[in-house]
């Protein structure tokens, strides 16, 4: 059986709404109609379009809004009125169509196109003037004001949605900051356990490797501190997994987490305390350095006796320290290992699985604005390491630790311009929102524009055509109290400043007394709906007869037999 799709409840509850209120509407006209009004034509037909034109305009809201125009044209050939219940179906639809359809061009093109139909039939039909002021001034404003106050409101909708989705975006950002500083954290932490902890492990090692060789030990003993320098070697191994595993390798900077309280003094002297042997020397006057730098140097001098001692730890080690002007230079270098050991490999002690060693002093180096070299030199290894005495932020260098997600950082009002030539690409949420906050204001432009560019077309006419209505008009008490027979001079007092210049096609070809010129007034300033005419006719500018000619077209009655209303 093949799937229907099946429109929710809640959409078919709020079509069912709306055709209701429309129908009301509908209905009401009908019986304000009386009895002139065609039960088919005047009620059924159009519940019938609606019951059509209101579930389409949801997939296809500008064909609705066609079929709601055809019925207001269609009521153009009312020949009472042309104002009819459709107006209000039109007017829905419309404020539908610029709420559900996103861009402008063609829904511009629909409503241009019912209002060249609706002129259309006006012109088909040779409708009074009357037809012509309602569909020049009503049906436009019928299809135009709506479709703005639809735009208007899709507008809005989509500002607070993007902007409930920016909240919700900034809000992952700030947990994903978070999360970015946790991980950096542990980064830290696994960098001190390298770098404190397996030194010292190592240490220890290398001692009880020195106390199994003295001749006042047992053979026991022997064993027993064999099987300790072992049980230390697994160690430092669980160690260096341990650090893998807490190691987060996004290019954070490692080691800005514990302070370092040991000077390099105390390191080498330890080491040599141990049996290390370590030779150094100091060069030029000591600076003073940042804590970081401090740290930086320490931690370099420190993995390099590390990776001495486990690759080559019979080797002599000799450590130089420069100070220069601005820079500072240590570098550490070790002898040959002895017959039986590998040969370093370009990066110490990297090369291995789940060790930090030469790769995190790299980055630490890095972060700090300085340079490191390591590599085999005569015959052994050789790490250099050159500090600035102040950390200065390194162009394409990663920030040590992430504050602040840059769609959360704005910048003060004493901040500082950007340099050419640098990322200054603005975030995705800032991106998004300007696009919404551009729409909108289109969107406004749009309200204010549109109005005024169908105004410059449409109410110069209807204006004019309004003007021509209302100085047409002769009352009835005044029309009564011209007298046939008196020059045009004694009556001008009681006409109208202009004759009705668009009278209907019957009140034209109507019979009038030869030799007679006649001019046609309206009865009523009503503009939406046809009223009587008044006929004068003169004769050498005396008024010969003056008759009444029905709005809708007569059948019997009019034009009557011979002159009406002649004294």
């Amino acid at each position: 059986m093949p799937y229907t799709h099946r429109p929710p409840v809640g959409v078919v509850c709020g079509d069912v709404a709306l055709w209701s209120v429309l129908a009301a509407a509908t209905g009401y006209g009908f019986r304000d109609a009386g009895a002139a009004a065609s039960p088919v034509e005047d009620l059924w037909l159009p519940l019938a379009v609606l019951a059509v034109a209101v579930p389409l305009s949801r997939r296809r809201p500008g064909t609705a809004v066609v079929l709601v125009n055809a019925l207001c044209a269609l009521g153009m050939a009312d020949p009472a009125t042309p104002a009819n219940a459709h107006v209000l179906s039109l007017a829905a639809l419309s404020c539908l169509l610029g709420a559900r359809v996103a861009e402008a061009r063609r829904p511009l093109l629909v409503l241009a196109g019912c209002l060249a139909l609706d002129l259309a039939m006006c012109a088909v039909l040779r409708t009074p003037a009357v037809w012509w002021f309602y569909a020049l001034t009503v049906l436009p404003a019928a299809l135009l004001l709506p479709w703005l106050a639809g735009r208007h409101w899709r507008g809005r909708r989509e500002l607070v949605r993007e902007g409930w989705r920016l909240a919700r975006s900034l809000e992952e950002r700030q947990h994903l900051v978070a999360e970015r500083a946790r991980l950096t954290e542990r980064a830290d932490i696994a960098a001190d356990m390298h770098d404190s902890l397996g030194h010292v492990l190592s240490l220890v090692a290398l001692r009880a490797g020195a106390l199994e060789l003295s001749p006042d030990l047992t053979d026991r003993d022997r064993t027993d501190l064999a099987e300790l320098r072992g049980t230390i070697a697994d160690a430092v191994e669980q160690l260096r997994e341990t650090v893998a595993v807490l190691h987060d390798p996004a290019g954070t900077e490692p080691g800005a987490g514990l302070p370092v309280t040991d000077t390099v003094e105390d390191l080498l002297g330890r080491a040599v305390a141990s049996g290390v042997p370590v030779r150094w020397e100091r060069h030029g006057a000591i600076p003073v350095l940042s804590s970081l730098v401090q740290r930086g140097l320490y931690r370099a001098v420190q993995e390099a006796l590390t990776n001495a001692v486990k690759h080559a730890p019979d080797g002599e080690i000799r450590v130089r320290i420069a100070h220069g002007a601005d820079r500072t230079r240590v570098s550490v270098v070790n002898a040959a290992p002895p017959a039986g050991r590998s040969e370093f490999a370009p990066e110490g002690p990297t090369g291995g699985a789940g060790g930090r060693g030469l790769t995190g002093l790299r980055e630490r180096v890095a972060v700090l604005g300085g340079s490191l070299w390591t590599g085999p030199y005569q015959g052994g290894f050789r790490v250099t390491a050159v500090l600035p005495h102040q950390v200065a932020a390194c162009p394409g260098m990663p920030t040590p630790r992430p504050e602040a997600s840059p769609a959360l950082r704005r910048p003060h009002a004493g901040a500082a311009h950007p340099a050419p030539g640098t990322d200054t690409a603005a975030p995705e949420s800032v991106t998004r929102l300007a696009s919404v906050r551009n729409a909108a204001r289109r969107r406004s432009v749009a309200a204010f524009a549109a109005p005024v560019v169908a105004a410059a077309f449409f109410v110069p006419a209807a204006v004019y055509l309004a003007w021509q209505l209302t100085t047409s008009v002769l009352p009835p008490s005044r029309f009564d109290e011209l007298t046939i027979g008196r020059p045009r001079a004694e009556l001008a007092p009681l006409l109208p400043d202009h004759a009705y210049p668009y009278p209907p096609d019957h009140a034209r070809s109507a019979p009038r007394p030869p030799g007679t010129r006649c001019e046609f007034y309206r009865s009523g300033r009503d503009l939406l709906t046809e009223v009587d005419l008044y006929r004068l006719c003169w004769s050498d500018n005396t008024l010969a007869t003056k008759d009444t000619v029905p709005a809708s077209r007569p059948t019997a009655s009019w034009p009557p037999s011979g002159p009406s209303r002649r004294s």
